[in-house]
């Protein structure tokens, strides 16, 4: 059973993997959420979909004045050393720590292909950051008793009530409450 990781889920203004216009967080440790976090990110490249916008509801006017994913990123990283690890150190120092960390997602291929191309995008060191799939884990454990397997239904399958699909951290969230369900 894993017991400490990292929820992460990505809202994209676009079809780029790069785009990531919000992200939200829940650290899990020793089997509790811990803490979150939660950004609006200026996407790169910066400009909205239709289809997308239509999921999240976010367009350009929410994330003109948001930072840029390398300032949230270090922002990110301090919260989960504050979680994880009680010795501070550099922030090189600190990513390849923080990798030793499991990443979850609904979806994780998206997830981490978003993660591994805004690294990408911002020139920054992409450690190899360990990814779980909670969807994976959900078509394991639930099959066809489930009418699908997307992340609102697998969520109310393992008793939690997903409020604000398409929120970045609300879908973390329900995440997180899945992982500590079945994985």
């Amino acid at each position: 059973m894993i017991r400490d990781f990292i929820a992460i889920d990505f809202e994209t203004a676009n079809q780029q993997p790069s785009s990531v216009c919000s992200i939200g967080v829940v650290m899990v440790r020793n089997g509790q959420m811990a803490d979150s976090f939660y950004s609006l990110i200026q996407p790169e490249p910066n400009y909205y979909n239709y289809w997308c916008q239509r999921v999240h509801g976010l367009s350009q006017c929410d994330t003109d004045d948001a930072p840029v994913f390398s300032k949230v990123w270090d922002q990110l990283e301090q919260k989960i050393a504050n979680v994880f690890f009680s010795d501070q150190q550099s922030i090189d120092g600190l990513r390849y720590q923080i990798a030793s960390i499991p990443f979850v997602a609904h979806n994780a291929r998206f997830d981490e292909g978003c993660l591994k191309a805004v690294f990408k995008v911002y020139q920054m060191d992409y450690p190899d950051y360990r990814f779980y799939d909670t969807l994976a884990a959900a078509r394991r454990q639930f099959g066809p008793s489930l009418s699908n397997h997307q992340l609102h239904t697998v969520a109310a399958a393992c008793g939690f009530d997903l409020q604000n699909h398409h929120h970045a951290l609300a879908d973390a969230e329900a995440c997180a409450a899945i992982a500590l369900y079945i994985l």
